[in-house]
């Protein structure tokens, strides 16, 4: 078992605020379930998998998914400022986005450009009441990996990570370090409340602390058992776990739904 750290201060996070009439209206009492939408999207336009996304197709496709999932929760990974804020205004679901410091400072997307700063979201149904984002105490290379968490008005959880890759010893000694930290948020995140963790974490064993249970998309037909979503068993009880097919990305689609305790 991981020992717990107190959560870092809040810094940096660039909230995008969406307000659609669509918007599920937010509710006083929790919903009996809690799901969650995990994706990568590929939409930096640097690597290697961005011709495959035939951009805008990628950002089409996650809003479909959403729509058709309605999850309570959707965490993504290498996506755009701008992107993330079309699909929140897309679907009436709100985003806290937190931009990836590379090589310095942030990366601007391109191919096309004007679509924001390269980083990871988190959108919800209900309205967000709190934030909390940092880096992780070990990096290693070019690109800085980061945590966000948010609170939604029916007292959940939800937060997204990308974990660096691991090639050579030194790139797992800080991956490890880092799944471990994000262990440690997790589990002080869960004294207080439901919460689900999600994300690329770029290995197959999963980060969840003691009293967490884990699902991943082992069974995808791309990059199968790196995508991952935890969640603290005390308040929730994993109840299904599907694939989704993507066409426009080089990972497919991860959603875990979870019955709340009591």
């Amino acid at each position: 078992m991981w020992t717990s750290r107190p959560l870092a201060a809040l810094s940096g996070v660039l909230a995008l605020a969406t307000v659609a009439a669509t918007a599920p209206a937010a509710s006083a009492d929790p919903r009996d379930e809690a799901s969650l939408l995990q994706m990568n999207l590929c939409l930096s336009g640097y690597a290697g998998c961005f011709p495959g996304t035939e951009h805008p197709s990628v950002v089409d496709e996650a809003v479909e998914q959403v729509a058709a999932t309605a999850p309570d929760a959707v965490s993504l990974n290498e996506a755009c400022s701008g992107d993330v804020e079309r699909i929140g205004r897309d679907t009436g679901y709100e985003v806290a986005f937190t931009t990836v410091v590379y090589r310095g400072g942030p990366l601007e997307c391109r191919t096309p450009g004007g679509r924001g700063v390269f980083g990871n979201a988190v959108l919800t149904r209900e309205p967000q009441v709190d934030r909390e984002e940092a880096a992780f105490s070990s990096q290693r290379g070019s690109e800085e990996r980061r945590w966000l968490c948010v609170t939604t008005t029916d007292d959940l959880v939800a937060c997204t990570t990308h974990l660096a890759v691991a090639g050579t010893p030194e790139d797992q000694a800080n991956q490890d370090a880092q799944c471990a930290e994000l262990s440690d948020v997790m589990a002080a995140q869960g004294v207080r409340r439901a919460v689900l963790v999600a994300g690329d974490l770029n290995r197959r064993t999963d980060c969840a602390p003691t009293g967490a249970w884990s699902r991943s998309d082992a069974a995808a037909e791309q990059l199968p058992g790196i995508q991952q979503v935890a969640g603290t068993l005390s308040s929730l009880v994993p109840t299904s776990t599907e694939v989704l097919p993507m066409t426009y990305t080089d990972h497919d689609a991860l959603l875990v739904t979870s019955r709340r305790r009591g």
